[in-house]
């Protein structure tokens, strides 16, 4: 049987009104929708601060929400979603805010370029510059940069999962981990869950196909592993992960394949799919209980993850920890492989 939408999942689905796919509004008016649509209201913040950073193809807009006024708090240097393609500082900023005011930790939100008038692999660019800046910048910005995670939604999980790839490979920033929340990380279009969820409330599979479209602009699907980190071979030694999946999102499987690889490497890992919820459901998780639930729990692993820094790498008990919300909000079934 088909997954069902939570009551208050599928009323905040019906309260968007039935949206033609993607490929038929056009990608400039899914833009605005996105941009112009009401903000909630959101946790207030100490400081919000705008500046940039230098990036391979110029100044990258930064936006840094400081929950408290601690200097030297830990860091999220935090990737939107939107397939690449759309997106901004402004329309994500509920989801940067709630991720700051659980965890309390600095965010610093990242305006990379967007597809298609910057092709691949322009985002991961941007991303990875950020990240690199924000950890040298660290004194300076008030942060403590060896408390420094990465986080995305979507195709920004995507991101992130490759800046903590790339900074593997090259020597780059120390990275403590790496927060996926319902990662766009691969494109095997055959996994069970996009084929048996064609018409996904909020994402389609043509929305899927359109936005892949976009992004690749007809040269073919890259093989390059900072951009679709499902292709990398070797998924040792990287950082501790936290995986959010839902169960209504037809890239579920995508995320939680992830997952299973990383802790098959090794990694510690922390999978959670939350039932009855659909993709994008952090982007305004106000509107959910099980969103604010995700938000509180993304928080409290971050604050353990922080505050025993250096217990998890190459601890003799890593393991994942599989978690799923069963059917109140508040009840959490905890499953150690």
């Amino acid at each position: 049987m088909l997954p069902q939408l939570d009551p208050d999942a599928a009323a905040r689905v019906a309260s968007l009104g039935e949206l033609p796919p993607m490929r038929i509004r056009g990608l400039a008016a899914v833009r605005a929708g996105l941009e112009s649509a009401p903000l909630p209201d959101m946790p207030p913040m100490a400081a919000i601060d705008d500046l940039t950073a230098p990036g391979p193809a110029g100044p990258i807009p930064l936006r840094i929400y400081r929950p408290t006024t601690e200097q030297s708090a830990p860091v999220l240097v935090y990737l939107h979603g939107g397939g690449l393609v759309m997106g901004s500082n402004h329309s994500f900023e509920p989801l940067a805010r709630a991720l700051a005011h659980a965890s309390d930790a600095a965010v610093v939100s990242v305006d990379y370029r967007l597809a298609p008038e910057a092709a691949p692999p322009a985002q991961f660019d941007d991303a990875y510059a950020a990240t690199e800046w924000v950890a040298t910048q660290a004194d300076s910005l008030g942060v403590d940069a060896g408390r420094l995670a990465v986080v995305g939604d979507s195709a920004g999980g995507s991101l992130a999962a490759a800046v903590a790839l790339a900074a593997r490979d090259h020597g780059g920033p120390d990275i403590a981990a790496q927060v996926l929340l319902y990662p766009g990380l691969d494109r095997d279009m055959g996994t069970t869950s996009i084929t048996s969820m064609p018409d996904a409330p909020m994402l389609r599979h043509d929305d899927i196909l359109y936005m892949h479209e976009l992004v690749d602009q007809g040269s073919g699907v890259a093989r390059d592993p900072y951009q679709i980190p499902a292709y990398a071979q070797d998924l040792r030694d990287l950082p501790a992960a936290i995986v959010v999946t839902g169960e209504c999102d037809p890239i579920r499987d995508w995320g939680e394949r992830y997952a299973c690889r990383l802790r098959d490497a090794g990694v510690q890992t922390t999978l959670t799919r939350y039932p009855g919820m659909y993709h994008g459901f952090l982007m305004r998780s106000d509107a959910t209980a099980r969103g604010r639930l995700a938000i509180a729990e993304i928080g409290a692993l971050l604050h353990a993850k922080f505050r025993h820094l250096g217990t998890e790498s190459g601890s003799p008990d890593q393991r994942t920890v599989v978690r799923s919300s069963n059917s109140t909000p508040t009840t959490i079934e905890r499953l150690t492989l």
